[in-house]
């Protein structure tokens, strides 16, 4: 519950998804974030290094090896939100 608590808060899994190519500056986090804010993206990127997710070097931020393996369930969660979807949209016809 921990985990779905911490990516379900606004920003953190598209902070995840914009590192997956390697690392990023908080700037470009930013930037690739969209409307972020300076204070959420800081929030979220504090959070994130202390649960073992990201990491700051000198490159920027960049996902850890617990990171990484995080990111290898987006497809699968992605294909069953897709599902999910298309069941909702379905009995609202």
């Amino acid at each position: 519950m921990a985990l779905l608590d911490l990516l379900g808060r606004r920003w953190a899994l598209t902070v995840i998804w914009e590192l997956r190519d390697g690392p990023l500056s908080f700037r470009q986090l930013q930037a690739h974030g969209g409307a972020i804010s300076s204070s959420v993206l800081n929030d979220r990127l504090a959070e994130l290094r202390e649960a073992g997710i990201l990491e700051a070097g000198e490159d920027g931020y960049a996902l850890t090896e617990e990171g990484r393996r995080l990111l290898e369930l987006y497809p699968p969660l992605d294909a069953w939100a897709e599902r999910w979807a298309q069941r909702e949209r379905a009995a609202r016809a």
